[in-house]
This record gives C-alpha cells, structure tokens and sequence, in this order.
C-alpha cells in the first residue's frame, strides 16, 4: 500500500515534466486506493483549477474501474493499466485489463453486496463510458465532464 502519493510514481514523467498519464498497478484490492492517489495527483498538476466535486468524482470512477478490473478482469499475478486524460471540459480514465469479457448490467438489486459499479457509471458519466477491445483484453473507460452536474 502507498501512503505517499509520489511514491506511486516511478520511471517516466508526464508530457509536461510532471506525473504520468499512466499507472500500472498489481491485481489487489489496494490497488484502488493507489488509483485514487494517482487521481488527484495528477489532477492537482495538469488541471490545478478543477473543482473538488470534479476531482472526488473521477477519483470515485477510477476506483470503481479499477475495482471492477481486479474482480472480473484480473487473475492472481495479473497487472492492469490506468491511464488518464484531462482538459477544461472532461478528465478520460481508462483501465486496461487482460480479459476480453466485457462487462454488462445487472439488475438493480437490494439483496446483492455487489454488482453496481456499472450502475454507478451510469449515474456519473451518462453516455460517457464504454469498452474498447485491444490486443490481449480490453480498455474500460469513462468521461467525467468538468462542468457542475447541476
């Protein structure tokens, strides 16, 4: 587990000098929490003017898509892949894993611990997510729009 955000970041920097757009991380649960440090440390560098609710949300998203791929998307060993993007209008995450499954919904239930994140999707990035296949599995990405909701 990182317990320093720039500890998550070895090797190369970013295009501008700074963090890197993209994190590999082992299959385990605290891989998540990794993802959200990376998050906000990129955030921080590459769109210092983003609002907390912008910056808690792709974080959530990250997480999530980072949490789905160690579930479903992963295997003991296995490694995936965040990579990120962000402007003035939308910060891009993407997690890449080595399982060509795509995900699918499933109906909403109260009995279930799990199964929502997908639904979660839907509720913070309408229209703005899907998945790609790529060579040796596939990319699940999201688009967090950086304008208010409201």
């Amino acid at each position: 587990m990182v317990d320093n955000p720039s500890e998550l970041l070895p090797g190369r920097a970013g295009p501008l000098g700074g963090p890197p757009f993209t994190l590999v991380l082992i299959s385990e649960p605290q891989s998540a929490r990794s993802a959200r440090l990376f998050v906000r440390q990129y955030l921080a560098y590459y769109l210092p003017g983003a609002s907390d609710e912008h910056v808690q949300t792709v974080a959530l998203v990250a997480c999530e898509l980072v949490t789905n791929a160690i579930r479903y998307g992963t295997g003991p060993g296995d490694s995936l892949r965040i990579v990120l993007d962000a402007d003035e209008e939308r910060t891009r995450v993407e997690v890449r894993d080595p399982v060509r499954r795509h995900p699918r919904r499933r109906p909403a239930s109260e009995e279930r611990e799990r199964g929502r994140g997908l639904l979660l999707l839907d509720a913070l990035c309408p229209q703005s997510w899907g998945v790609s296949d790529v060579p040796f599995g596939k990319t699940v990405w999201a688009e967090v729009s950086a304008k208010p909701s409201w």
